[in-house]
């Protein structure tokens, strides 16, 4: 017996890629996230190549992960793709001790997010 075969998370002209394990917390990636939302791509790498944002550079990863996946999964036109959706959620916390003083010690949180990127194919007007 095999598998069933789940339905498609996308649309039929829509690529998809998914960060999982980025470092860093959910609000400051969905800064660098809502540049590129709804942007062409060509322009949203650019933006991100240049952006002084520390985590632009695990966006930019994902976001050519989705364009490669549209061109050879999908068979999508890449000059067409827009970034349709971008969105961020929490993943796990590591959770390290650090020595205080008199003998005391805190907790320090080390939040990750995932990073969920869809480009759809734009038709012509």
């Amino acid at each position: 017996m095999s598998k069933p075969v789940s339905p498609r998370k996308v649309g039929d002209k829509e690529a998809l890629a998914v960060g999982t394990m980025i470092r860093g917390s959910a609000r400051k990636l969905n800064l660098v996230a809502g540049l590129i939302r709804g942007r062409k791509v060509e322009e949203a790498l650019n933006i991100l190549k240049f952006s002084p944002k520390g985590m632009s550079e695990d966006v930019y990863k994902v976001l050519a992960s989705a364009v490669a996946n549209a061109e050879n999964n999908h068979n999508l036109d890449v000059d067409a793709l827009i970034v349709s959706e971008a969105s961020v959620g929490k993943s796990i916390t590591m959770k390290r001790f650090a020595t205080r003083a008199r003998g005391r010690s805190t907790r320090i949180e080390k939040p990750f997010s995932r990073l969920r990127v869809v480009v759809r194919e734009q038709e012509e007007a």
